[in-house]
């Protein structure tokens, strides 16, 4: 499952040798009232903690840190997922999508950190590139950091994108999305990409964060979805799995979890549930990322960066 070119941590070899097979619908997260999920309010002595700490770690050579440790070759995960579809074309077999997520540009991520991530994707020559959201930490100017790295990820059907919760910052998501379209990254707002390849097609649906997007149109996004489509969905809230699986589509791409970040008792309480790496509720597999950066602290533990590759096979 997993491939990391030289001196694993630790975190690596557990996942080698831990990882438990793929679970049941019943640990998926409940996404109450449809589509939304209510959006988590920190209170004001909590975000000024959080502040502080991360202010004393930026001077300390944080980012130096976290480059050093979890994006520098060797450092970060290559994870490989298999999906098998039914039916599957056979123009569509050994389509190849590469999943980036959760980079949190900002105090811990900026311009150059993601080169060897960059030339890691390019070296697997997907089919597509997907941004499964959370470019910022908490100014939208902080998108504009990995610009240039981003710009650089070559696949044949082009970089698409979605929101996380963090990219509304002063709803400023709008300038986000106007900068990365300049450099040819589409991010999809509650609508619908479809890829033909030969005979076969892939229906590329993307929404709004469940949290924080204004409008999650659900019905909206899938509308130019036809019969016969292999649907990917970009959420990036795993929660929306019950949501979203259906006969027809294939895989449900998320991130927001960071795979918990330092996986310890207390600091999950701290994070959104992290409900596993990989679920198959019926015909489609929710795959998780552990995403790229971090918030708070540069820090992780038992909870490696990664980048995901997914390839379509048939059933």
């Amino acid at each position: 499952m997993s491939d990391l070119a030289r001196d694993p941590p630790r975190a690596v070899r557990r996942e080698r040798e831990d990882t438990p097979a793929p679970v049941g619908r019943e640990c998926v997260p409940s996404c109450e009232g449809g589509a939304r999920v209510p959006p988590r309010r920190h209170s004001a002595l909590r975000m000024r903690t959080f502040e502080t700490i991360e202010r004393l770690f930026v001077m300390c050579g944080g980012r130096r840190f976290y480059r050093a440790r979890h994006l520098a070759p060797g450092r970060f995960l290559v994870r490989e997922e298999l999906v098998r579809v039914a039916g599957l074309a056979p123009d569509l077999a050994g389509f190849t999508i590469a999943q980036l997520s959760d980079l949190h540009a900002g105090p811990f991520l900026g311009g150059g950190d993601l080169a060897e991530v960059v030339a890691r994707v390019n070296a697997a020559a997907p089919d597509v590139v997907a941004i499964t959201g959370d470019l910022i930490t908490r100014k939208w100017e902080e998108a504009l950091l990995v610009l240039p790295d981003l710009a650089r990820l070559e696949s044949r059907f082009g970089t698409f994108a979605v929101f996380g919760n963090h990219d509304y910052k002063d709803r400023r998501e709008g300038r986000i999305a106007a900068a990365y379209a300049e450099h040819g990254i589409r991010f999809l707002r509650n609508a619908c990409q479809r890829i033909d390849v030969g005979r076969g097609t892939i229906a590329l649906v993307g929404v709004e964060d469940l949290e924080e997007g204004k409008i999650v149109d659900v019905d909206g996004a899938r509308r130019d979805v036809r019969p016969g489509d292999v649907e990917v969905v970009l959420c990036h809230n795993p929660m929306g799995a019950r949501v979203f699986a259906r006969a027809g589509c294939a895989v449900i791409l998320a991130g927001h979890t960071h795979g918990g970040q330092v996986d310890l008792p207390w600091f999950r309480t701290l994070g959104p549930q992290h409900p596993g790496l990989r679920i198959d509720l019926g015909a489609t597999s929710l795959i998780v990322s552990r995403g790229l950066g971090v918030v708070g602290v540069p820090l992780r533990y038992r909870a490696p960066t990664d980048v995901v590759i997914v390839k379509l096979e048939p059933a």
